[in-house]
């Protein structure tokens, strides 16, 4: 049985948790939270006790679920967005094994399929893109040799890349090893927030459209030719409704 849940709180907007995330939210004791990203109203009415982790350590944290646990009480560890990436999830759950804890992970929607909704966007394009890499550029966390920004854009795949905006002009850099720069981007800043700002543009125009909007953090960059499936008609279609299409549910 699960002492401690870590739940993905979604991109922004409150209605975008899960179900079972607002459940076990509702339900706990303890409630551990990413104050600089979580939207503080899902936190609203809860009769838990409440950290802000923004100014805690790792081991800080760990010491208020160990110590809220061995009272018997139910802790959330409310993550922004998803918590399969960049969420530091890994390096807690290795503390709660060290301690016996038991645990239980909670998926949440991820600011890179917020940020594709806004756009009204499929990712994947039929014989355009079927490939969607998450990524970031190297800052004071390394990114491995062979995950460098220049080398995956050679892909030329549709690329969402986090907690890289504040780099732009070294993203550009990157990004034209691989990507002509005409290539779309998108760049979303606080997706599904009432504060969200959407840019469009080239690659060529990126740093321009970045520095102009002031945006130096919490903003997505998404590039590819799939983005171009947003503004107008490709005419590419899949074979999923094709009318001659013939599989198990239609023939």
């Amino acid at each position: 049985m699960a002492n401690v849940y870590f739940i993905g709180a979604g991109p922004g907007d409150p209605e975008l948790i899960t179900l079972k995330g607002r459940r076990l939210l509702d339900a706990a004791d303890v409630v551990i939270y990413a104050g600089s990203l979580v939207n503080p109203e899902l936190l609203d009415g809860l009769k838990a006790e409440i950290h802000n982790s923004a100014g805690m350590n790792l081991e800080e944290t760990t010491e208020v679920i160990r110590r809220s646990v061995a009272a018997g009480k139910r802790v959330v560890r409310l993550h922004t967005g998803d918590t399969s990436f960049y969420s530091a999830i890994s390096e807690q759950i290795e503390r709660l094994r060290e301690l016996g804890i038991g645990y239980e992970v909670v998926p949440g929607v991820s600011s890179a399929m917020a940020g594709a909704a806004v756009l009204g966007q499929e990712l994947t394009i039929p014989e355009i893109s079927q490939t969607v890499i998450f990524t970031r550029l190297e800052g004071r966390t390394p990114v491995p040799e062979p995950e460098r920004l220049g080398l995956l854009a050679q892909h030329r795949a549709t690329m969402a890349i986090f907690l890289s905006v504040g780099m732009i002009e070294k993203v550009k850099e990157e990004l034209l090893q691989g990507y002509p720069g005409e290539t779309p981007v998108a760049i979303i800043e606080k997706a599904s927030w009432p504060e969200q700002r959407v840019l469009r543009g080239t690659l060529n125009e990126i740093v321009g459209m970045v520095r102009d909007a002031g945006i130096k953090k919490t903003a997505l960059i998404y590039i590819g030719d799939s983005l171009r499936a947003s503004e107008t008609s490709l005419g590419k279609e899949s074979k999923l409704y094709d009318k001659e299409f013939k599989h198990e549910y239609r023939n």
